[in-house]
């Protein structure tokens, strides 16, 4: 799907309105959660997990710990 959204002023803040074939696909509706995340070919929208979200901050976690073994292993 490559259709066009427009931004629009909801408070002091910009949303956008998502067509029911979006929302349909990411299996979420009015009142529930949806996690946007940054990726080299732009973002990403799913539905908010919290069990996914508490593993990442686990991961990020020993990563900020094991820095220096980490970059040794990406050698």
């Amino acid at each position: 799907m490559n259709k066009p959204l427009k931004l629009i002023k909801i408070g002091n803040s910009t949303g956008v309105i998502l067509p029911k074939e979006v929302l349909a696909r990411l299996r979420v509706g009015q009142g529930d959660e949806v996690s946007i995340s940054e990726t080299p070919d732009g973002v990403t929208l799913r539905r908010h997990d919290d069990g996914f979200e508490e593993q990442m901050k686990l991961a990020r976690e020993v990563m900020a710990r094991r820095r220096n073994a980490l970059r040794e292993l990406a050698k």
